[in-house]
């Protein structure tokens, strides 16, 4: 009997190389095929919820509704298309002052709010990580802010912040917490980091949880002080849960309304946020413009969360799946046997 070998290892050979056989072409469609199957409920959710609200609104920005008048001078009522009109009118005298003001308003809160939330939050969470007695009340403790409606929430800040409230009599100083000024952005600002740092601290907890102990232990041995083990050792492996919880956070404080509306009042220039300026829009049916606004709201944001994913590694199931892919591409190479000559084994 006479065998030919020229390199490639039969079928048990591969199988005992630890290399899975190659699906085919017919079960890859077939599997495609189920998961898509499996996602489409998932998919139809979505394109109701999510994708039919942003057409409807983007559509109806593009119109105005009430009295006008058309290109002949006439009086015209209802509903009548203007195309971007709504959008341009936006950036242009006193509606453009009322636009910027909100723009940046928006900004400020999310800038401040979230790198205060991301600093006390960490903290938070290397407290409730730490065993000591008392360890169950610290934690419920603290997780009681974020539990309370943000409109209590308001109510309660908008108690301390009055004349001859709780905060003025801390500082012993008269400060009008609740007018129009940078003290109200102030308060809104404390009051939306006392809600809400202890969501962060909840993730990075979580994420600090899934640390090994021997890590630490070894890098004690190695010499490494407290500060050296949270920057090279705790802060790389909680990046994803930290940057999860951030990318949340800023999503949310973008559309802030409900906090400064009910701790200091609408149409406050001090506070004024993009969704407020949308809301007070459609409140005076006004809706072409309010979609407008809220168009450019919905951009703004999606153009922010892009480039947080991308510029600062958000992107955790990519990451994982470029990981799993490196792995099985180093696998393949290790168990992938030498090419040699052409030999002819005669039995």
């Amino acid at each position: 009997m006479t065998t030919t070998y020229d390199g490639t290892p039969p079928a048990a050979d591969t199988a005992a190389a630890g290399r899975p056989p190659r699906p085919r072409k017919r079960d890859v469609q077939g599997t495609k095929r189920l998961a898509a199957l499996l996602l489409s409920p998932t998919l139809l959710v979505l394109a109701l919820v999510i994708g039919y609200p942003v057409l409807a609104g983007f559509r109806e920005s593009l119109y105005a509704r009430g009295e006008g008048l058309d290109a002949d001078g006439f009086v015209v009522q209802g509903e009548r298309f203007v195309g971007l009109d709504n959008y341009t009118a936006i950036f242009h005298g006193d509606r453009g002052d009322a636009f910027w003001n909100a723009f940046g308003n928006t900004t400020f809160f999310t800038v401040t709010t979230v790198v205060l939330e991301t600093l006390i939050g960490v903290s938070m969470a290397l407290i409730m990580q730490r065993a000591f007695r008392g360890r169950a009340l610290v934690r419920a403790s603290i997780l009681v802010p974020w539990a309370i409606p943000t409109a209590i929430s308001g109510l309660l800040w908008r108690w301390i912040f009055q004349a001859d409230g709780a905060a003025n009599a801390v500082l012993r100083h008269q400060i009008l917490w609740t007018a129009d000024g940078f003290q109200a952005k102030l308060a809104v600002v404390i009051a939306e980091v006392w809600k809400t740092s202890p969501f962060i601290g909840l993730l990075v907890l979580a994420g600090l949880q899934m640390i090994p102990r021997d890590v630490y232990e070894a890098a004690r041995v190695d010499g490494a002080g407290p500060l050296q083990q949270f920057w090279r050792i705790t802060l790389p492996l909680v990046k994803p849960a930290l940057l999860v919880a951030v990318l949340f956070r800023m999503l949310d404080v973008l559309r802030m309304f409900d906090l400064p509306a009910v701790l200091i009042g609408v149409n406050q220039k001090s506070v004024e946020t993009l969704t407020m300026i949308a809301w007070f829009e459609a409140s005076n049916l006004r809706y072409g413009s309010a979609a407008a606004y809220a168009t450019i709201l919905f951009l703004y944001i999606a153009l922010i969360a892009y480039l947080f994913v991308k510029l600062l590694g958000a992107d955790i199931i990519g990451e994982a799946r470029q990981q799993t892919k490196r792995h099985h591409t180093k696998r393949h190479r290790r168990n992938r046997p030498v090419k040699g000559k052409r030999k002819k084994v005669t039995a």
